[in-house]
């Protein structure tokens, strides 16, 4: 009967959806598109606007966020000694259960395992970033904006490492054995311990007001809006019978959402350990299966990314344009530096923050060196980025498929539909956790905000495509500001624990 109650409550709270988009009017679902989009649009052009500040350099527009980002992820790297390289295969070693005094064993509090957090946080960055982001560099930047993705890939595994295991060594847990951890936590408690406790506080807040918006509209909103988009486009376009009715689609996948996130991590874990491993090895199939029918074009695909990203042709602006482009496009496909996997990396059960540390370097490099670039490879491949047509995000991507096997845009719907959805319920939970470190850990604001969160998945089916890419772009990049700056003053912590002197405990890996 417990988990019944919170059940009635989304599920009134949908019902109220459902009564408020009748009350929008009779003139239909298309007028409902239009009233959100008037409505959100000047939004979401105000804060990208300050949000997306650029200078003009090289002939292009140089966003000064991507620079906040890449840098700091380059001095990660140089600092912790590249363990982006020596400490990947100790990552496989935690994962698997082999690294010494088996992490999780020792008693030290959390709710999930190494490699459920692992799901959890891939869930939220292995999504419609992987599919439609790709899709959207390549037409902005060309095809050597994916050669730029995979380089700002690899210097991201240092910030993961290092946001990560902060995350963990400055967690909460509640009496109750729930954990709560991430950015606002080691900014509060971690900028206390040096002497900053005001601007811990105040860093704290503003990324978790971030954090909640990133929740609605990266996690939530686009996901939902490119599930659809898909969805629409495999069952017959125009003659789709949801065609035009992004609202209802929107209802349906809020409804199944908010099954899931009433169980809270637990719950969430479970279902992204099973989903995340079936939806990446059905896409990879996918992918595949589409480069090895075209095989022998794939040698050129190659040299044609790896060169494009320095001599880019015309109409793709100039080499510092691409690589703009893919450092921006990789930063909102794996959220290096942005500080959401840290929240679901501090439910670990262990001890040792440095463990969890090592876990987070396989995101990045699944998400962006992996999947980012079979989805590239596929649609430079298959060459229809070039055709002139005006194709953007999945759709890009779909059409690239289709080229090989007429079938494919049904298996790419499914792929799409699975990343949307384990997209939206790990991203509840980020933006439930910054809920609660701003209003209070209670049941009601807990069933208050998951009714709210399920609202904007029916909100972002309804929007276009612009509207919400650049709506979830803005939030998903401010989260980047106060987390960095954390980063930056508390790297110290875990460069001395990650080289410790031998004899003090190796069981993260350490080097002397």
């Amino acid at each position: 009967m417990r988990a019944s109650r919170p059940a009635i409550i989304i599920l009134l709270g949908l019902v109220a959806v459902i009564w408020g988009v009748s009350a929008f009017g009779a003139e239909g679902v298309v007028s409902l598109d239009d009233r959100i989009n008037n409505v959100l649009g000047p939004v979401s052009d105000a804060v990208a606007g300050v949000v997306f500040y650029s200078v003009p350099f090289a002939g292009s527009d140089l966003k000064l966020i991507v620079v906040w980002l890449i840098v700091s992820a380059v001095i990660f790297t140089v600092y912790l000694r590249f363990i982006n390289i020596w400490g990947f295969p100790h990552a496989f070693r935690v994962v698997a259960g082999r690294a010494k005094k088996e992490e999780g064993s020792d008693g030290g509090g959390g709710e999930i395992t190494h490699f459920q957090a692992l799901t959890a946080a891939l869930s939220g960055t292995v999504g419609l970033g992987n599919i439609a982001g790709v899709a959207v560099a390549i037409a902005l930047g060309g095809p050597g904006a994916a050669f730029w993705m995979t380089v700002a890939g690899f210097f991201g595994m240092a910030s993961k490492f290092v946001e990560c295991s902060l995350g963990l060594k400055y967690r909460v847990i509640h009496d109750d054995g729930s954990v709560s951890g991430g950015p606002m936590y080691y900014l509060s408690r971690g900028l206390a311990e040096i002497g900053l406790p005001r601007l811990g506080k105040f860093l704290a807040v503003f990324f978790a007001l971030m954090c909640m918006g990133g929740a609605v509209g990266a996690g939530n909103m686009f996901q939902a809006n490119q599930a659809y988009q898909q969805f629409v486009n495999a069952t017959g376009g125009e003659a789709s019978v949801l065609y035009n009715q992004g609202w209802l689609f929107g209802l349906i996948m809020a409804a199944l959402v908010g099954l899931v996130i009433i169980g809270g991590i637990r719950s969430i874990a479970q279902v992204t350990e099973r989903l995340v491993p079936l939806m990446g090895i059905v896409y990879l199939i996918a992918g595949l299966v589409v480069l090895i029918s075209l095989a022998d074009h794939l040698p050129w695909a190659v040299m044609h990314i790896v060169t494009e990203a320095f001599t880019p042709a015309a109409g793709f602006g100039g080499m510092v344009g691409v690589l703009i482009v893919g450092f921006q496009r990789a930063a909102f496909s794996n959220e290096a530096g942005i500080g959401s996997a840290p929240i679901a990396y501090a439910s670990v059960r262990t001890r040792d923050p440095l463990s969890v540390g090592y876990v987070s370097l396989l995101e990045p490099f699944i998400d962006t060196i992996v999947i980012c670039n079979l989805t590239a490879l596929v649609i430079v491949v298959s060459g229809v980025y070039a055709d002139g047509s005006d194709l953007n995000g999945v759709r890009l991507t779909s059409a690239a498929f289709e080229s090989a096997i007429s079938w494919f845009p049904y298996v790419l719907a499914l792929a799409v539909g699975l990343f949307a959805f384990s997209t939206i319920i790990t991203w509840s939970y980020y933006g439930l956790k910054s809920w609660a470190y701003l209003v209070g850990n209670t049941p009601f604001s807990d069933h208050l905000f998951k009714v709210m969160f399920c609202s904007f998945t029916v909100i972002g089916a309804a929007m276009s495509l612009d509207k919400v890419v650049q709506f979830s772009d803005a939030m998903i990049f401010t989260m980047a500001f106060p987390n960095v700056i954390g980063m930056y003053l508390l790297a110290r912590h875990i460069k001395r624990d990650l080289f410790r002197p031998e004899g003090e405990g190796d069981e993260s890996g350490r080097q002397p």
